[in-house]
C-alpha cells in the first residue's frame, strides 16, 4: 500500500443524508489530487442517524479510508482533534462532510503548505462574507465583531470550514486547544499567532447547502463564553523533555510500546519535546521511561519557534 500525501480529515455528526453528495463534489477533486495519495479520516462524532454506517458504504471502497468514532457528540473542535491524531500524511486539509467549501480549491491549500504551517480557507471579498440569506450574513458580521472584541483575532473567515495544516502544526494546535464548540477555529486562529506560525489564506468558494447541524443561536451563546476565556486561559499541556536531536525512530518506537498517538516533537538548542495529547498523559509515562526523559508541562511561550515534527 503506498504512502498518501495528504489526508482530508471530515469531522461528521449525523450526516448521513449529506454524505453521498459530499463525496459526489470531492470525487473529481480526489482524481485530481490523487485517490490513491489520499488519506481520508472521518470522525463520527456520536452521531444519533446513520452516519456510520453511509460514511463505510460511501467512502469504504477508498485504499486509505480510516473511520473513527467518538461515544458521544463531543463537539467539532474535539473531532477534528481526533482526525489530527490519526492523520499520517504529512498536509492535512479539514473539511465539513457536505464539502460546501468546493474541493476544487483543495489544490491551491496544498500548494500554500508547501511554504507556511496553516493555510485556511476564506470566503471573504472585500472585508465581507455573503451569505444566500441576509439573515445569516448579517449574523456573520456579528460574530465577527465578537471576535474581534473579545480576540485579537483579525481574521476575517475565522469559521470558514476548510483549513489546511502541516501536520505537524495542526497536531500541536489540537493538543494545545482547549475549545470544543463554535469558537473553536477562532482559538485556532490565536494560538497559530502565539506560536508564530506562518499563515497564508486561500480564497475559496461556498455553496449553500441544506441540512447543516450547526445552531447558530446556540453557537452565539457558546461563543460569548468562549471568546471570553481564550485569551484567559492557560495553554498547558503535557511533554516529556529529552536530549536534542532525539531521533524519530526512537520516539516512533517507544509510542508503539506505550501505545501513544498523535505526538509532536517540537525540537530547540537545549532539549527536544515531545508533545502529547491530554488524553494520552498516562502512556507519556511509558514514552518518558523508554527514552530517559522527563515528563512535565509545556506552554505555547515555549513552544514557540521550534522545530516541528509529527510522530
Amino acid at each position: 500500500m503506498s504512502s498518501p500525501n495528504q489526508s482530508l480529515v471530515i469531522p461528521a455528526y449525523n450526516e448521513a443524508a449529506r454524505l453521498a453528495a459530499g463525496f459526489e463534489r470531492l470525487r473529481p477533486t480526489l482524481e485530481v489530487i490523487g485517490t490513491d495519495r489520499t488519506e481520508i479520516v472521518m470522525v463520527d462524532d456520536g452521531s444519533s442517524d446513520d452516519t456510520l454506517r453511509v460514511a463505510g458504504r460511501v467512502y469504504g471502497h477508498l485504499e486509505h479510508f480510516r473511520l473513527v468514532q467518538h461515544p458521544h457528540n463531543l463537539g467539532k473542535g474535539a473531532a477534528v482533534r481526533t482526525g489530527m491524531a490519526h492523520a499520517r500524511a504529512p498536509r492535512v486539509i479539514v473539511a465539513d462532510a457536505d464539502m460546501s467549501i468546493r474541493p476544487e480549491h483543495f489544490a491551491a491549500i496544498l500548494a500554500t503548505l508547501e511554504r507556511v504551517a496553516f493555510a485556511p480557507g476564506s470566503r471573504a471579498r472585500h472585508g465581507r462574507i455573503h451569505y444566500d440569506e441576509l439573515r445569516r450574513t448579517l449574523s456573520g458580521a456579528a460574530f465577527h465583531r465578537l471576535v474581534r472584541h473579545y480576540t485579537p483575532v483579525r481574521v476575517r473567515d475565522t469559521q470558514c470550514g476548510c483549513k489546511g495544516f502541516d501536520l505537524a502544526a495542526g497536531r500541536l494546535l489540537a493538543q494545545l486547544g482547549f475549545v470544543t464548540g463554535f469558537a473553536y477555529d477562532v482559538e485556532l486562529f490565536f494560538l497559530a499567532h502565539q506560536l508564530g506560525f506562518a499563515v497564508e489564506t486561500v480564497e475559496v468558494t461556498w455553496d449553500d447547502i441544506g441540512g447543516s447541524t450547526v445552531n447558530l443561536a446556540y453557537g452565539t451563546r457558546q461563543l460569548l463564553r468562549d471568546l471570553r476565556g481564550i485569551t484567559r486561559t492557560s495553554y498547558r499541556c503535557a511533554a516529556v523533555e529529552v536530549s536534542p536531536g532525539v531521533a524519530l525512530d526512537e520516539v516512533r518506537r517507544a509510542a508503539l510500546s506505550a501505545r501513544a498517538a498523535g505526538l509532536v516533537v517540537a525540537r530547540g538548542p537545549e532539549c527536544d519535546l515531545i508533545v502529547v495529547p491530554r488524553d494520552a498523559a498516562v502512556a507519556a509515562v511509558g514514552v518518558a521511561h523508554d527514552l530517559g526523559g522527563t515528563l512535565r508541562t509545556t506552554t505555547v511561550t515555549e513552544l514557540r519557534g521550534r522545530v516541528l515534527d509529527a510522530v
